[in-house]
C-alpha cells in the first residue's frame, strides 16, 4: 500500500501521536519512514525606541539551539521506528513556511503519505493562528493523514 511515509514533528506531545500512528502504519505496510523537523529561519531582533532590551541571540547560537531541538524531536521518531523494526531516516531543514518545507521534503523523498498532527483549532483561533496542517492539506497532492 504505502512504500514511504513522511511524519512531521515539532517535538510536542501531540506530534508523538502522529509519530506512533506513522510507525504503526509503516510497520503494517512494510514502508520506510522519514521524520521531518522544520526550523524557521533566523530573524535578527529589531528594537524600537520603547522596546525593552532583550539580549539578542546570534545566528550561530540560534543554529545551535534549533539543531539541538531538531535532534531531540527526531530522536523520538527514530526510537519508535527502531523499536518497531521500521527503516528510518531523519531530516531537518529551514523553511520560511513549515507547510512548504513539509511538502517539498515529501516530494523530494518521493513519499506517498504525509502523517502529521493537528491541534484542531477552529473558529477565530484557527483563523488567527493558522494551521500548518490545514495548509499542507490544501496544497499537497500527496495524501495526508491527520492525527488528533
Amino acid at each position: 500500500m504505502f512504500k514511504h511515509i513522511l511524519v512531521s514533528t515539532d517535538g510536542s506531545k501531540l506530534s508523538g501521536k502522529a509519530i506512533r500512528t506513522a510507525v504503526r502504519l509503516a510497520a503494517a505496510t512494510g514502508a520506510r519512514l522519514t521524520g521531518i523537523y522544520i526550523t524557521p529561519p533566523y530573524v535578527p531582533p529589531m528594537y524600537g525606541e520603547a522596546a525593552i532590551y532583550v539580549p539578542a541571540v546570534s545566528p550561530k547560537r540560534y543554529k545551535e539551539l534549533t539543531q539541538r531541538e531538531a535532534r531531540k524531536a527526531l530522536a523520538a521518531v527514530e526510537i519508535e521506528a527502531r523499536t518497531a523494526g521500521v527503516e528510518y531516516r531523519g531530516a531537518s531543514l529551514t523553511a520560511d513556511n513549515p507547510w512548504e518545507g513539509i511538502i517539498r521534503t515529501a516530494k523530494s523523498k518521493r513519499c506517498d503519505l504525509i502523517v502529521m498532527a493537528s491541534h484542531g483549532r477552529r473558529g477565530l483561533a484557527g483563523l488567527v493562528l493558522g494551521s500548518e496542517t490545514t495548509k499542507v492539506l490544501t496544497h499537497s497532492k500527496i495524501p495526508v493523514l491527520v492525527c488528533r
